[in-house]
């Protein structure tokens, strides 16, 4: 009988904590504007990134994280809202495609999400937010009024 998935807490904690580090060098502005647009070169494509601020309150606020890409099809780029927990300093993945994100899903089940897909998300969103970090640019005004 395969073991049942149990989180790990502690690395979570630290994908979240160092995902608001790099939202924050992202839009250090992120109080006063509602988003930022900028290119990333991924090989020979530009890929559109736009994150815009859907929610904000005193100790959170939810983002919408884009991808689009010309000539990118056959790749499905993630639609991600991602919250920001400013008294923990915190930024994990809670909807995927508008959908809510659960902590762990069984195995297997009927929307064939894997058990740790929070997980996976949330380190995928670090990896991704580096390389944005890395490779972004863009040549207009960063802020969005």
């Amino acid at each position: 009988m395969k073991k049942k998935y149990v989180p790990d807490l502690k690395a979570q904690m630290a994908t979240c904590e160092a995902n608001y580090v790099r939202l924050g060098k992202l839009m250090p502005d992120l109080d006063k504007v509602s988003g930022r647009h900028f290119c990333v070169l991924w090989r020979q494509h530009a890929i559109q990134v736009s994150i815009r601020v859907e929610e904000r309150f005193n100790y959170t606020t939810s983002l919408r994280i884009e991808q689009r890409g010309e000539g990118l099809s056959w790749l499905q780029m993630p639609d991600l809202i991602v919250r920001l927990y400013h008294d923990a300093r915190m930024a994990e993945v809670i909807c995927r495609k508008r959908r809510p994100m659960q902590g762990r899903y069984s195995y297997p089940n009927a929307q064939m999400h894997h058990p740790d897909e929070k997980q996976q998300l949330n380190h995928y969103l670090g990896e991704w937010l580096a390389h944005c970090l890395a490779h972004g640019h863009s040549n207009e005004p960063l802020a969005i009024a």
